[in-house]
C-alpha cells in the first residue's frame, strides 16, 4: 500500500506480490515485480497501475499484453477506484494546483474547451506539437509506439498536463495519447504558452519542471533525432542531466548522448556550465578522459554527444563488491590520477572527484567523468561541485580549487575503496565539516589486509588538511603509486594520450 491507497493485489487479494505458500506456488505477477513503473499512481512498480502490465493475473488467469486485455481492464472495479483517486494524486505536476478550479481566473476563461470521446487517440506520436491540454474532467493513457509495439507509459488524470514537452521543446510528440474515459480539456496553444512566459515567471518555471519530469522515464522512450544522431533509450540520470544511449544516423556508430535537464536550462547559470563542460572535454585527448564528438543546441536545452561505454560507475563496483583488493584499488586510482594529471597540466582542475565520476569499462579501463564543473586552476569559483564527503576542506573556507584540491579527493575516494567506508562519520554534515577541519584521517596501517605501504601513503599524504603539506601535483602522487620498476619511466608515461 502506497500513501493509503492499495495496490492492486491488496485489493484483489490474490497474494501474487510474493512466493509463498498461499499462492499455490505461482510466480510474483509482474503487476508487482516491474520495477520501471516505480511510483506512477503514487504505487509499488505496477501495482496501481497493472492495466499497463503485460502478463498479470487477474480472475485466476494470466493476462496478455495491454492490447489484449484492454477492454476487460477498463470495466475492473479497481481500475475506476484509481481513476477516481487520480484526481487529487500527484499535486506536484498537477496544473490546478498554480489555477484552481472556480477561482475566476482570465487564463483558464480564455482558453479554448475541448471535448474528447472514451478511446480517441487525440495526440500522435511523432507529430508537431501545436497544442497542449489540461484535463478537467477524464483520464488518459500515454502509449509508446516502438518497433511495432505499443508499451503504456503513464496515466494522467484530472489536473494533468498532456503534450507540454512538444509545444515548449518544438521536437515531434514522443508518445500517443488515448482517452481511457469520456475527458473534458482546456487547450493551451503556442500563444497562450508564450503569454505565460512572460506574463507569470511562476507558472512558466512549474511548466519547465513538468517538462523536465515528462522527459525522465524508466519506461520504453520514443526515438528522437538529435542532429546526426538518434537516441534509443535512457541508460543513467543524474541531478541536472539526463544520458541517453544512441547511434550515428549514417555509420550506426554507438554514442552516449547527455542532456540537459529542461528546468535547468532555463537558468543562464546551469547552462553556461553546462556548455563549459561541453568546451573543456571537446578539447581533451586522453585515453582515461571521456571523449566528446559533438555538441548540438537544439528543442531549448543542450546535447553533448560523447562515447558510449559499456560497464559500471566506480561506485556500483564498489558497493557490489563491498572493497576492493589494494591491488585492484592502485590500479583504478592510478589511471585516474594519468588522467587527472593530463588534465592538470592542460590547465583544469577537475572539482567533482568521487567514484560515481569514475566508469570502469569491461576491460578494466577506468574512464574519468563528468567536467560538469570543471574551471581553469585556482579560479576563483566557489560553487562546491564535488560531494561533501570528498571535499577538501580548505574549499570549505573559500579557498579556489586547484590540484590540491583535486588530489585530496582521489585521496578520499582511494580510502573508501579498500576500507569500504570514507572516514569520517557523516550523520551531521555540521559535524563533518567540522571533522574535516579538525582531523586528519585515520590511518589505515594495520586496518587493511594486504593494503602496500604506497597506497597507504598515497591516501596518508593525499588527504592531509593543510594543503601544501600534500603532493603538490599529481606526477608527485603518481611517483608514489607507482611500483619501483615503474618510476624509471614515470616522465614518459605521464604525458602520454595513449
Amino acid at each position: 500500500m502506497a500513501n493509503g491507497k492499495l495496490n492492486c493485489w491488496e485489493y484483489k487479494k490474490c497474494a501474487r506480490e510474493k512466493i509463498d505458500q498461499n499462492t499455490g506456488g505461482l510466480s510474483v505477477c509482474p503487476a508487482a515485480s516491474d520495477a520501471s513503473f516505480d511510483g506512477i499512481n503514487s504505487g509499488h512498480n505496477g501495482g496501481r497501475f497493472c492495466w499497463a502490465v503485460a502478463g498479470t493475473c487477474c480472475a485466476g488467469k494470466v493476462q496478455g499484453t495491454y492490447a489484449q486485455k484492454r477492454e476487460s481492464c477498463m470495466d475492473c472495479d479497481f481500475y475506476k477506484i484509481v481513476c477516481a483517486e487520480e484526481g487529487t494524486a500527484n499535486l506536484r505536476t498537477k496544473f490546478l494546483r498554480f489555477v484552481p478550479l472556480g477561482c475566476g481566473s482570465s487564463f483558464l476563461r480564455d482558453m479554448t474547451v475541448r471535448h474528447i470521446k472514451k478511446g480517441e487517440r487525440f495526440i500522435n506520436q511523432g507529430d508537431r506539437g501545436e497544442a497542449s491540454y489540461i484535463i478537467q474532467r477524464g483520464s488518459a493513457l500515454l502509449l509508446v509506439e516502438k518497433e511495432g509495439e505499443f508499451h503504456p507509459v503513464d496515466h494522467r488524470g484530472e489536473g494533468d498536463i498532456l503534450g507540454m514537452s512538444a509545444l515548449f521543446t518544438g521536437e515531434p510528440r514522443q508518445a500517443h495519447v488515448e482517452a481511457e474515459s469520456n475527458m473534458v480539456v482546456w487547450v493551451i496553444n503556442k500563444t497562450t504558452l508564450d503569454d505565460i512566459s512572460v506574463n507569470d515567471p511562476d507558472l512558466s518555471e512549474f511548466l519547465t519542471e513538468i517538462v523536465a519530469d515528462r522527459f525522465d522515464s524508466k519506461r520504453p522512450v520514443a526515438e528522437r533525432t538529435i542532429g546526426k544522431y538518434i537516441t534509443t533509450g535512457i541508460i543513467g540520470r543524474g541531478g541536472y542531466s539526463i544520458v541517453y544511449k544512441g547511434v550515428h544516423q549514417n555509420s550506426g556508430f554507438p554514442v552516449a548522448v547527455k542532456m540537459m535537464r529542461h528546468d535547468l536550462s532555463m537558468k543562464p547559470e546551469f547552462f553556461s556550465s553546462f556548455r563549459n563542460e561541453a568546451k573543456i572535454i571537446s578539447n581533451l585527448n586522453h585515453r582515461g578522459i571521456v571523449r566528446v564528438y559533438d555538441v548540438e543546441e537544439r528543442f531549448k536545452t543542450l546535447f553533448i554527444i560523447m562515447e558510449h561505454l559499456e560497464g559500471e560507475s566506480l561506485n556500483d563496483m564498489r558497493k557490489r563488491l563491498n572493497t576492493l583488493s589494494p591491488d585492484l584499488a592502485a590500479n583504478v586510482i592510478t589511471q585516474v590520477g594519468h588522467a587527472l594529471y593530463y588534465a592538470h597540466k592542460q590547465g583544469i582542475v577537475h572539482r567533482d572527484i568521487n567514484p560515481d565520476n569514475m566508469f570502469i569499462q569491461k576491460n578494466r579501463r577506468v574512464k574519468l567523468l563528468d567536467f560538469g564543473v570543471a574551471c581553469p586552476i585556482s579560479t576563483d569559483d566557489y560553487q562546491f561541485g564535488c560531494a561533501m564527503s570528498y571535499l577538501a576542506p580548505e574549499l570549505l573556507d573559500g579557498a579556489p580549487a586547484d590540484q590540491q584540491s583535486d588530489i585530496y579527493s582521489l585521496g578520499i575516494t582511494a580510502y573508501e575503496l579498500v576500507a569500504g567506508k570514507r572516514p569520517y562519520p557523516e550523520e551531521s554534515v555540521a559535524n563533518l565539516i567540522k571533522m574535516k577541519r579538525s582531523m586528519d584521517i585515520p590511518d589505515l596501517s594495520g586496518k587493511v589486509p594486504g593494503l602496500t605501504e604506497n597506497l597507504r601513503r598515497f591516501i596518508s599524504k593525499s588527504c592531509v588538511r593543510d594543503p601544501h603539506k600534500r603532493y603538490q601535483d599529481m606526477g608527485q602522487a603518481l611517483g608514489d603509486l607507482l611500483s619501483p620498476q615503474d618510476k624509471s619511466d614515470i616522465s614518459s608515461r605521464l604525458g602520454k594520450n595513449t
